[in-house]
């Protein structure tokens, strides 16, 4: 059920305000002072904050409202988004080699959003906290230790959970949003001439006239729409309609409002783009602009950080990282979670980014390449869901990729010319994320195919227990078995080191499926295999956490009941011997190993009592 259902519209909405735009909207900070940064060589002159202007409008249009908006929110799975959800999607209906391409295209997708949420939290605020250059230049040696301060207040309180600071987020960001419309509208008052950049004419013109310099422009250009891709991720917890009307009755207007306001105040005065945006307020205001530019920014921070979070439990979900601990942080919104490990491994980062790049402008040139790769590659994603699931018409999905990738590419390609002066960043953070996604996903498969090529058969087995069964002990006896039909390893060692067999023996199985949630009347399916033996299979959605206690619950009330104090989990735990590879993937072991180390333990990650687990270690070589 879409939490529009839950919730007043109105209600809905203002989160989504708070929430899903907090990103986009804080880019007027410093979109258009980067345009005329001194890499491109522009000077602040009318028909050159014409062409920015109108640029900047039309790609709020067309790949805000109409790509994301109208088309891309089309590609839901159960009202869930975000790169993972629509590869999984694209992967539907397909052939095996083409979902191997979409699986690695889905993949580099989610690390470039990993290398975007190092550098989103940043660069937006640096950018606020270097307003207090303005409000008294010589507090400019101030504005990387308040950063990491304030950085370092926002990490910490994520153990605590969204839930309580989420319900200032949404007014924070209505204020936000309506000071940008008024700063905008105030400066569009006195300059009314620079309404005239909405016609898309002063944009052909911009190219026309400045040709390559216009191209590598689109790199500082493409910061408007920054956080974009949060729209669609966030689309399960508010719904379409929500994030749609709050885009097209506030959002979009206050953007559109203040963009150009800063436009008309470097009409007025060209050296105003030092700081177009701080500018736009009377003295007075600049102490308290400030102060609500760097809660904007933290909102902004926040909802990356918790998109980081998302997206990991997503991917381990789906086998592509390692079990992490994963602490709900509110007992009513699934959504809300915090994770150790990435909470603190994405401060480090941030925080040498911070110190490394020391001003926004320097970081800005980092920022970019990551947004345009996730948009490309979602255009691509896109574009296979709607020709495989929604089966509309092949040429007409052809001119929708080409429209799509015809904003897409360009600015991808300027982004990339920005690879030395700091667009490196993203791609080593993106591909450190690819290398370690793909390294787990490969190297568990052949694990398990190593552990599982005894060639036993379960049926076999059983049949063989029950006929000249071991000495029997009272009790229950959980195995948790990888795969269906398939003997589990602790069994085996169990059998030949004990040679004991419990009363009761469940095989337990957790399946994650393709999509979300599952409902709890779905979760659980119990087969009796013999006497001795059952079967159960319990069924998540991949924004769930598995949690045995409900599984016992569930199977209670299918008539399979039994006690925790009665019951003993039987885990195995493997020590690896990597054998002799090619380099590539000797290091590859090597950080597979490592990961498994350093991964949560099966008893940990489902909130098993520790004293009813017991161990049974084994040596594999991979």
């Amino acid at each position: 059920m879409s939490i529009e259902h839950k919730q007043s519209l109105s209600a809905v909405t203002l989160a989504a305000i708070g929430v899903a735009y907090g990103d986009i909207g804080t880019s007027p900070l410093y979109t258009l002072r980067e345009c005329f940064s001194g890499n491109y060589g522009f000077d602040v002159h009318p028909n050159v904050v014409f062409g920015f202007l109108s640029l900047i409008f039309w790609l709020l249009i067309l790949v805000v409202s109409l790509k994301y908006l109208t088309f891309v929110m089309q590609a839901d799975n159960a009202g869930e988004g975000g790169i993972l959800t629509l590869m999984l999607l694209a992967r539907r209906n397909t052939s095996a080699r083409a979902t191997s391409i979409l699986v690695i295209i889905g993949l580099i997708g989610a690390s470039f959003f990993y290398g975007e949420a190092v550098i989103t939290p940043a660069i937006s605020v640096m950018s606020a906290t270097e307003g207090l250059i303005i409000s008294s230049p010589s507090w400019g040696d101030y504005v990387i230790p308040c950063s990491i301060v304030i950085l370092t207040f926002l990490f910490l309180i994520q153990k605590n959970g969204t839930a309580s600071v989420a319900k200032l987020f949404a007014p924070v960001m209505l204020v936000w949003f309506l000071i940008l419309g008024l700063l905008g509208l105030c400066s569009i008052i006195t300059n009314p001439e620079v309404l005239a950049a909405f016609h898309p004419k002063w944009a052909i013109a911009f190219f026309n006239e400045h040709r390559m310099a216009s191209f590598f422009a689109l790199g500082s250009l493409v910061l408007a729409v920054t956080g974009v891709e949060a729209l669609y991720a966030d689309m399960g917890h508010f719904g379409k309609f929500s994030i749609r009307l709050a885009w097209f009755i506030l959002v979009l207007p206050s953007l559109v409002l203040n963009y150009f306001g800063q436009g008309a105040l470097l009409l007025k005065n060209p050296s105003a783009i030092k700081s177009p945006f701080f500018l736009l307020a009377p003295d007075w205001a600049t102490t308290p602009l400030l102060i609500l530019a760097t809660l904007a920014t933290v909102i902004a921070s926040q909802a990356v950080i918790s998109g980081v979070f998302s997206l990991t439990r997503q991917a381990v979900r789906l086998g592509y990282l390692p079990p992490m601990c994963i602490i709900n942080t509110s007992e009513m919104e699934s959504g809300q979670i915090y994770i150790p490990v990435i909470n603190w491994i994405l401060y480090i980062f941030v925080v040498l980014v911070v110190i490394s790049f020391k001003y926004s402008s320097n970081l800005a040139s980092a920022y970019g390449i990551a947004v345009t790769g996730i948009m490309m590659i979602t255009s691509m994603l896109f574009c296979t869901v709607i020709l495989k699931n929604y089966h509309w018409n092949c040429f007409f999905v052809v001119i929708v990729l080409l429209a799509l990738l015809f904003i897409d590419v360009p600015l991808f390609l300027a982004n990339i010319l920005k690879l030395l002066s700091g667009g490196w960043l993203p791609l080593i953070l993106g591909l450190l994320m690819f290398i370690i996604m793909t390294t787990w996903k490969n190297e568990h498969f052949h694990l398990l195919h190593r552990m599982h090529e005894h060639g036993n058969s379960l049926k076999a087995m059983i049949i063989s227990l029950e006929n000249s069964p071991p000495i029997k002990v009272s009790g229950t006896a959980v195995y948790m078995s990888r795969a269906i039909n398939v003997i589990p390893f602790a069994l085996l060692h169990n059998l030949k080191h004990n040679k004991v067999l419990h009363e009761r023996v469940l095989l337990l199985t957790l399946c994650t499926e393709n999509i979300p949630y599952i409902h709890d009347i779905q979760r659980v399916t119990i087969k009796q295999l013999s006497l001795t033996f059952w079967q159960i299979r319990a069924y998540y959605g991949f924004k769930e956490t598995p949690n045995v206690e409900e599984i016992f619950h569930l199977c209670s009330l299918e008539g399979l009941p039994f006690q925790m104090i009665e019951t003993s989990f039987f885990m195995s735990y493997e020590s690896l011997i990597l054998t002799k590879r090619s380099w590539y993937l000797f290091f590859r072991g090597k950080l597979f190993i490592a990961l498994r180390r350093n991964s949560l333990r099966v008893s940990d990650q489902f909130k098993i009592p520790p004293d009813r687990v017991i161990e049974l270690g084994a040596q594999i070589k991979i």
